[in-house]
């Protein structure tokens, strides 16, 4: 459906649960590399290369992640052209209604009245002709800014400790500590979002941040 003033002042950019997952994908990217640095035999050389694949990785991704996130926000907008223009040429109004009711929320389309549909649809008819071609807005290009950043920044957390210490070994442990930390405070604020248990989420998070970042390390990631 097209968007009204009203729905673009009060659109959110990026909403709560995509950052909470973009950060928790930036991390286990570079969990990937600072996991794979052995103590033993880790020096500076080392720890630069796995620095530079890191941010380097972290930033690829963030590009990437951010064109997708576009090409979603393009798909959908494709999508409710294509349902306006539907809704506004159907001449059967049972038709009209499906076709609205599809468009809207499960919750909201279960208590809508077919009288209240109708109206709907005499005011879609009303409203001017729809654009040729979905097009990409000043927030869509704000969301796709705030993916890449969500993805890149929550690198450096985790690799500054290799930055500021000399040896590999307590840089790593540091490392991982805050690792943990962000890793349970993406599912504390993912437990309080979706009104769970936070701190069961926290725990959650962590044990399965771990899990995955295990798995890509075993799978050569």
């Amino acid at each position: 459906m097209p968007e009204n003033s009203s729905e673009r002042s009060s659109k959110r950019v990026l909403e709560p649960i995509d950052r909470v997952s973009e950060i928790l994908f930036g991390l286990i990217m570079v969990l990937t590399f600072t996991g794979s640095l052995s103590i033993a035999e880790a020096g500076r050389e080392d720890v630069r290369t796995m620095l530079i694949g890191a941010l380097g990785c972290n930033l690829a991704w963030g590009i990437i992640d951010g064109v997708l996130y576009l090409m979603g926000c393009l798909a959908e907008k494709g999508r409710g052209l294509l349902t306006f223009r539907a809704v506004r040429k159907a001449t059967d109004p049972k038709e009209a209604h499906r076709l609205i009711a599809d468009a809207l929320p499960p919750v909201v389309a279960s208590v809508l009245k077919p009288t209240e549909l109708e109206a709907v649809h005499e005011r879609l008819k009303q409203l001017p002709e729809p654009p040729e071609r979905a097009r990409l807005r000043k927030d869509d290009w704000l969301g796709a800014v705030g993916v890449f950043l969500l993805v890149f920044l929550c690198t450096f957390p985790v690799v500054i400790p290799f930055i500021f210490m000399r040896h590999a070994g307590p840089a790593l442990r540091v490392s991982n500590a805050v690792a943990i930390v962000m890793l349970f405070l993406t599912g504390y604020a993912f437990g309080r979002m979706t009104w769970r248990h936070p701190w069961l989420f926290g725990v959650s998070m962590v044990v399965l941040g771990l899990i995955l970042v295990g798995m890509t390390m075993a799978l050569g990631g």
